[in-house]
């Protein structure tokens, strides 16, 4: 049988090393076919959404074969065994399956792994947006699962009306949406932390560590708000000041570092980089 982008010999050496581990996989090569107690379904990534696994596996099938990376997809296949209702699988999938990022799977084996994208004849245009009430927002909000908050939806309402004057795009809208997402806005870690109880004496000592950071770090300038991100940086920015990162790389990303280090490898001394 030929797989789609690989040879049967290639299937066959990637089937216990690539695609599974034998030490705690069970490797189906066909069809699960469920039994009268049992549910299933799959998810799946959204087409354009970055899957790790099938990236991973089309790099180490390239290394293996020495050759074209091959297209790979992957699925998470869920199976429920017992007296489960199908009112409770519907809630189960809710709960599973992220429609940011993700969507239910067709179980039929697919003819090809190529995503098929239908090109829209127009851009669709979400008319009375603008004059939209709150009570048409939130049902608008319901129907397309932002990842933003009814909030941040009405938000928007209000720049397009006020600033832009017309109706926003289902592009836009989405595409701010993606960018309002929690990772890349931060929503949670820039939020301000006002009422902070503590009921645990090491928490509370550690806590107090970070106040006394924040009063050297701020020291003749304005603070930032004390929130998860400020609690997650503090030390860094206290080295920092303290001139003990003489090797630090910095600019405007303010989400990640990278940190550079000297160790012994076979009696010689290499730099090696994290990112974190």
């Amino acid at each position: 049988m030929m797989y789609p982008g690989i040879s049967d010999e290639t299937f066959e050496q990637a089937k216990n090393t690539i695609f599974s581990e034998p030490q705690v996989d069970v490797c189906f090569e066909e069809t699960y076919t469920p039994n009268s107690n049992e549910k299933i379904f799959g998810v799946e990534y959204l087409p354009g959404q970055f899957d790790q696994r099938a990236n991973s596996l089309s790099e180490c099938l390239q290394i293996l074969t020495e050759g074209t990376r091959p297209v790979s997809k992957t699925a998470k296949i869920y199976v429920f065994k017992g007296n489960v209702t199908d009112e409770e699988i519907e809630k189960i999938k809710k709960y599973i399956i992220n429609p940011v990022d993700s969507r239910e799977c067709s179980l039929e084996k697919p003819e090809s792994l190529e995503d098929k994208m239908a090109i829209p004849d127009d851009i669709a245009i979400i008319d009375g947006f603008t004059k939209m009430t709150n009570e048409d927002s939130k049902k608008f909000y319901d129907k397309y699962g932002f990842a933003m908050d009814l909030a941040d939806l009405l938000f928007c309402q209000k720049y397009f009306r006020d600033e832009e004057k017309r109706d926003p795009t289902m592009t836009e809208m989405k595409m701010i949406d993606t960018y309002w997402s929690d990772h890349c806005r931060h929503t949670t870690f820039l939020t301000k932390l006002e009422k902070i109880d503590i009921k645990w004496d090491l928490l509370e000592k550690i806590y107090k560590e970070y106040l006394s950071s924040r009063d050297f770090i701020y020291e003749g300038k304005k603070a930032k708000d004390i929130c998860l991100m400020d609690l997650a940086t503090t030390a860094v920015k206290e080295l920092k000041k303290k001139g003990m990162l003489k090797d630090l790389d910095e600019s405007e990303e303010i989400n990640a570092c990278s940190i550079k280090s000297e160790i012994l490898v076979d009696r010689k001394t290499r730099r090696i980089f994290n990112n974190v």
